[in-house]
């Protein structure tokens, strides 16, 4: 039995521990906040990231809080012209996505860490980590691990320490949960309405949170992060026009919404680590690569970085053999999607009108010829370079089975 430190006790981090527990290591999770707890609106858990659930034996308990998405449906405001279609029936082996709100899979992952014996150590901004040993920002030092894993997110300190960069990206989004608005919206799909790429504003069902029964949604409008200082000196109800004005039908989401504090500024930046491990240390999630989340991978890359480092460490007790198989097995799948990522967000969230003209004129019609809907349902669903979870008999993260 090996002694684990996880930094970070988001999706990633809480899936790890999970697996790593399960394989009879002794795992204690850091966590930044006073009290461990969701941050974020809702999200889409692909088919990748549900297959990491599955073996996890989790997905039932997801399922019963979230609404299963099959349509990713987009349109341009002035026209009405459809630029997005994807469903994921269209792939060769159709499996709807999930809308999840951020506290439906925060809490079944912290009950199975809890229902496993894993610490959970709270009030920790992790600053440093040498030789397995863990520094915050108010000058403490844990115990020596074996092995600390990072998935303290994108502005992680750990990664930087690895030579992280993250460029700012420009657009950002603000993002609340709402109640669901019901009729026109199709509570199975993904809707989005743009003018040219400059504005987005979307919806997003995602079923409950714990405890409720009240059905949600998450609101999007995209927004330049050097712009947030000016949306929240204007009008919040001459904002709440300007939505209505491209898109009538969304204005029910908008009734909630009674103050600038009832939205948050997400900003995005990108980054991919060339190398997500050093000595005694793995880095996994956004902290190991971050980028725009406009193919909607984020959550479920990090969830497949999970299984992939757990199963590495259960194929190869050296961690000099451990942590570069770890970085090996996510290395073209990760490359891959970053690089998808950066290519399409321009023609979604930028200035200009070229890119959105191509994104209308030519895209669309492209998507429309054979075979194209089965590759963009494979591109949005994370399948391309196929990494869903195939555990080796005795070899996967729950070595108990």
């Amino acid at each position: 039995m090996s002694t684990l430190a996880v930094v970070g006790a988001g999706p990633s981090g809480l899936a790890v521990a999970l697996m790593l527990a399960r394989q009879g290591h002794r795992v204690t999770v850091f966590e930044r906040f006073q009290a461990a707890g969701p941050v974020g609106a809702g999200f889409m858990l692909q088919p990748t990231g549900l297959a990491v659930l599955d073996s996890l034996g989790l997905t039932p308990a997801v399922e019963a809080l979230a609404q299963p998405i099959d349509h990713i449906f987009g349109r341009e405001a002035r026209g009405g012209r459809v630029v997005l279609d994807v469903r994921y029936s269209d792939l060769k082996q159709p499996r709807q996505a999930l809308g999840v709100h951020r506290a439906a899979l925060f809490q079944v992952l912290y009950d199975a860490c809890v229902a496993e014996g894993i610490d959970i150590e709270t009030g920790w901004d992790v600053v440093g980590a040498e030789g397995g040993r863990l520094s915050d920002g108010r000058g403490r030092t844990s115990a020596v691990f074996d092995l600390v894993i990072d998935a303290s997110g994108a502005r992680s300190a750990l990664a930087r320490s690895l030579g992280a960069k993250p460029k700012a990206l420009a657009y950002g989004a603000l993002w609340a949960t709402v109640p669901w608005p019901g009729a026109p919206f199709d509570e199975g799909a993904l809707q989005q309405v743009y003018r040219g790429a400059s504005t987005m504003i979307g919806i997003l069902p995602v079923g409950t949170r714990p405890g409720s029964s009240d059905r949600l949604a998450t609101f999007f409008w995209s927004l330049k992060s050097a712009d947030y200082p000016c949306w929240r000196a204007e009008s919040l109800y001459g904002w709440k026009d300007q939505v209505r004005g491209h898109w009538p039908e969304v204005a029910p989401a908008l009734t909630s919404l009674r103050t600038h504090e009832d939205l948050t500024l997400a900003r995005y930046g990108h980054h991919t680590l060339a190398r997500p491990w050093a000595d005694r240390l793995a880095v996994i999630g956004d902290a190991a690569h971050s980028t725009s989340p406009q193919l909607g991978q984020g959550v479920n890359m990090g969830l497949l970085d999970a299984f992939a480092l757990a199963q590495a460490l259960a194929r190869h007790p050296d961690l000099t053999e451990a942590l570069p198989a770890y970085a090996a097995a996510r290395r073209w799948h990760v490359r891959l999607y970053q690089a998808l990522s950066m290519g399409f967000t321009p023609f979604y969230q930028a200035d200009g009108r070229v890119r959105p003209w191509v994104r209308d004129h030519i895209l669309g019609k492209v998507a429309r010829l054979p075979l194209a809907p089965r590759l963009l349902a494979a591109t949005v669903s994370g399948l391309l370079l196929d990494p869903r979870v195939r555990p080796a008999s005795g070899a996967g993260p729950d070595s108990r089975s």
